[in-house]
This record gives C-alpha cells, sequence and structure tokens, in this order.
C-alpha cells in the first residue's frame, strides 16, 4: 500500500456537506483513495453506495436525477449513505446533473471521481460554484515514494534518511526521474513490469481520454505533438514550429495543447515580467504531470542512467510538481523569467506583490554558485529571499543585493515546504 497525503485532507472533508471531488490523471490512484475511504466509512458502521460510470448496470441509474435519488433511496432505506460514483466524466453534463443532486439537499454525501477529462474539468468547476471542493490527485510525489521504498521506517524523519543514507537516496532520487510516480509503475517490480503498465496507462489515456471522450478520429498528431513535447522540458514553446513539425494547423496545436492540460499531462508555466518590452511575454515553457510517462514517450524508460542534461530538465520538472503540489491551497503562482538578452531563473514564485526566484541545479553543489542570470533577476526586482535547489546535502545562506539567497537540498525543499510559507 502506497499511502498517499491527499488522503487525510479527503478524510475530513467528509463531514462537510459539499462534494468531494476527486480530479486527476488517468490512474493517479483516484479510485484507490475512494475505496479507502469507502473501506474506513464500513469499519465505522456507516452506509455506503458505490457506483461506477464504465459499468453498464450502473450508467443506468443516471437516466435523469429522480431515477438516481429513487435508487439511492432504495440503497440506504432511511440511513444517511455516503454515494461514491466513480468515472463520472462518462455521464453528459456531469457538472449540471450533479449540481440539480446538490440542490435538492438530500441527505447523501456525494465523493465523485474522474480521470484527468475535459469534460469534468470545464463542466463542474461552472456548475457547482460553492457546491464542491475539488482535491487533485497527481501521481505518487517523491516524498510518498521514498516512504514507500523504505517501509515508512523514516516517515517522521524522512530529513535524517537523507542526510545519512546519502547514496540511498540517490539512488532512490534516479529510480523517481527515470520511472515516476505513477502508482502501477512503483508497484511494479522490475524494469520489464513498469514498462508494461506505463504502456496500458498510455493506451488507455489514448482510447479512453483522447478518442472516446474528446472524439478525436485521427490521433496520429495528437500522439506526434505529444512526443515531441518531450522533448521541450524547460524550453520555449513556439506553436508555429510544432505545426510545421507534426503538419497540422496552428489552431489544431493550440487546441491538442489545451487538451493535454485539462486531461493532466502537461502543465504550463507563463513567463513573468513587468517591463513587457524587454521580457519575452508570449512563449509559455510545459512541464509533465510524471516524468515517467515522459521517459516512456521517449524511449528512455528503464535505462539505467539518464544522461545529460535530460537528467536535469526532469530534476527541474520534479521540482516543478513539487512546487506546484504545495501551491495547490495557496495565492502562490509560479512562472519563469526569461529575457531577450537571455537571462532566465527557473521559476519566480508570485506571492502578492513578493516574488521569490527559485533556480535548480542537478548537481551535489559544495558551496553556493549564483548564475549571473540569477544575479541580473535579484538586482532587476529587489526580492527580499531566493532559492538555490541543488541534488546534493550541503545547506548556506548568503545576502546579495539585500535579498537573504539560501542553496537548498532538494529533500529540505520536498518536505518543509519551506519556498512557499
Amino acid at each position: 500500500m502506497i499511502k498517499r497525503k491527499v488522503f487525510s485532507r479527503l478524510l475530513a472533508h467528509l463531514s462537510s456537506d459539499q462534494m468531494t471531488i476527486l480530479v486527476g490523471p488517468r490512474q493517479a490512484g483516484k479510485t484507490y483513495l475512494m475505496n479507502m475511504l469507502k473501506e474506513k466509512l464500513y469499519a465505522e458502521g456507516q452506509k455506503t453506495i458505490w457506483l461506477n460510470l464504465d459499468s453498464e448496470e450502473d450508467k443506468k441509474r443516471f437516466t435523469s436525477q429522480a431515477d438516481l435519488l429513487s435508487y439511492l433511496e432504495l440503497q440506504a432505506g432511511k440511513e444517511r449513505a455516503v454515494v461514491f460514483i466513480d468515472e463520472v466524466q462518462r455521464k453528459e453534463d456531469a457538472g449540471l446533473f450533479l449540481k440539480g443532486i446538490f440542490d435538492m439537499k438530500t441527505r447523501f454525501k456525494f465523493v465523485v471521481s474522474g480521470s484527468g477529462s475535459l469534460e469534468l474539468k470545464a463542466k463542474i468547476p461552472e456548475s457547482m460554484a460553492g457546491r464542491k471542493q475539488l482535491f487533485a490527485v497527481d501521481p505518487v510525489s517523491f516524498e510518498e515514494f521514498v516512504n514507500f521504498k523504505t517501509n515508512y521506517q523514516y516517515e517522521d524523519r524522512l530529513d535524517d534518511f537523507f542526510r545519512l543514507e546519502e547514496g540511498k537516496s540517490s539512488r532512490l532520487l534516479l529510480e523517481y526521474l527515470v520511472f515516476g510516480g505513477y502508482p502501477r509503475v512503483v508497484l511494479g517490480e522490475t524494469a520489464v513490469a513498469k514498462q508494461a503498465e506505463m504502456q496500458e496507462i498510455y493506451r488507455s489515456y489514448i482510447d479512453r481520454d483522447i478518442h472516446d471522450l474528446l472524439h478525436l478520429e485521427k490521433t496520429e498528431v495528437f500522439t506526434n505533438l505529444l512526443k515531441i513535447m518531450t522533448s521541450q522540458i524547460g524550453s520555449l514553446v513556439n506553436v508555429k514550429e510544432l505545426a510545421s513539425t507534426v503538419r497540422a494547423n496552428e489552431k489544431t496545436i493550440k487546441h491538442y495543447l489545451f487538451y493535454l492540460e485539462q486531461t493532466f499531462i502537461l502543465k504550463k508555466v507563463t513567463t513573468y515580467y513587468r517591463n513587457i518590452r524587454s521580457e519575452i511575454t508570449k512563449s509559455p515553457i510545459y512541464y509533465f504531470v510524471d516524468v515517467g510517462l515522459r521517459n516512456w514517450l521517449l524511449g528512455l524508460f528503464g535505462l539505467p542512467e539518464i544522461p545529460s542534461p535530460l537528467s536535469g530538465f526532469l530534476f527541474e520538472n520534479v521540482v516543478f510538481n513539487t512546487l506546484r503540489s504545495q501551491a495547490e491551497l495557496t495565492p502562490m503562482q509560479i512562472h519563469f523569467w526569461r529575457t531577450k538578452d537571455q537571462a532566465e531563473v527557473d521559476f519566480i514564485l508570485e506571492k502578492g506583490l513578493e516574488v521569490i526566484p527559485v533556480e535548480v541545479k542537478y548537481a551535489k553543489l559544495s558551496k553556493m554558485k549564483i548564475p549571473r542570470s540569477f544575479r541580473s533577476f535579484l538586482a532587476k526586482y529587489k526580492p527580499k529571499k531566493g532559492y538555490m535547489v541543488h541534488a546534493g546535502n550541503k545547506e548556506e545562506q548568503e545576502e546579495i543585493n539585500n535579498a537573504k539567497i539560501k542553496l537548498l537540498p532538494y529533500f529540505k525543499l520536498l518536505l518543509d515546504e519551506v519556498v512557499v510559507k
């Protein structure tokens, strides 16, 4: 069993009248988490009802709101019940349907999940304002991965593990950079088993989300675009160049990039700027929600070591996913900084009027090394603090231009959420 940090938040939300809605990539563990909730409620003697819209029998219950409520009342009797609905994106106009159910003020508590789908992402938020809380279920994080791999021996003292077991922690980081965090891949005991699991995850994504849900009959352009994006981590994305490469028009490329975001495969990051004339403002960069899928698409899945500079981009991607997860419940926005003079900083965290530059180095630094671009940002924007995240254990602080710059081991970022606080 892989313990997921989001579980405690889901458990706490069961007492809320709002609908609990789990969203995230296909095969990231949403159904598993709902089953855990169901088992806990059952052990406490609470009534639960399970429905899955992939089941033809269950799908019939959703012909109308009245039909669904009649079925639930028949199953629950006079008891309050927690109703689990899996794969809700299979229901057309799911958001409006659930809104109608919620507004009837029944005695049922709803816990709903859906795979990375345009229908779920686009229609539920706008239809159910104030009636739901969304919980993002991403692939297993590096912290969750390390806890699982060490049999939870260091669950409350992972900081000590990383400092005392440097060799083992480095091997685990490399394994995570290669295979990523899809639960079934993490649980695979051999490289061959992991390869088979990732192939099935990708096939299911193309067949069920892209072909069935988005109705893309010819997926060749889509899959070619996705494969091209594997080499674009941390690089500016030019839609015109992509369109030329895959032989499609720019409008199609924009739509497909949007689909890749909405189905939780890619995350877009926009540039930070204050001077629109001197800084690049149009071209975004993209990161993969799971680096293992990226490696599989690129043909690097299962290699004992990923060559440089690809390993550096993967490390940067993992840091981005960590920052994104930690920022989920905060107003913080994540950008990057790049100027026409080629000055750049990997991430700029924007919290109101405060900005925090974060540079990422896949190297074990023995001392602080501030790049020229980073110094340029400090001089231009005068932030109060900044971070250099690296793959080693060294931790120190230096003051530059009245800014406190901290050399931060990657595991301190993963464990302590020091950057987003």
